[in-house]
């Protein structure tokens, strides 16, 4: 149970997008999507990046998707264990690669697991 002084975060795909739904400590909730195309052309980034580490910035230019949907993308990989940060960059936390261990998981969670 979420008591009103917690904040949480969780994550559904319908009609094609990620959703990431919060209900923050205070305010009110809210929802952000990101499209399939879009989370896979970040995934797909990620990978090309190699071990260079990135930043929600470097994906915003590097892609030309819009803020918000880095955002979700982002939030969802950590939240998979993915993606790990340190130092304020982020770092591919997987061998068998973002983009496939994403689409692993982008697909897991659509088809309800």
């Amino acid at each position: 149970m979420v008591t009103r002084h917690q904040r949480s975060e969780t994550f559904n795909v319908r009609d094609g997008h990620l959703i990431r739904e919060v209900v923050p400590r205070t305010g009110k909730p809210y929802e952000h999507r990101c499209p399939i195309d879009a989370f896979n052309s970040i995934a797909q980034a990620i990978d090309e990046l190699g071990n260079e580490g990135f930043t929600l910035e470097t994906l915003f230019y590097r892609e030309n998707v819009p803020w918000t949907q880095v955002a979700v993308a982002l939030a969802f990989l950590k939240e998979r264990g993915i993606i790990d940060t340190r130092n304020r960059r982020n770092y591919a936390a997987t061998t068998t690669g973002v983009h496939l261990d994403a689409m692993t998981e982008y697909h897991a969670l659509a088809d309800g697991a």
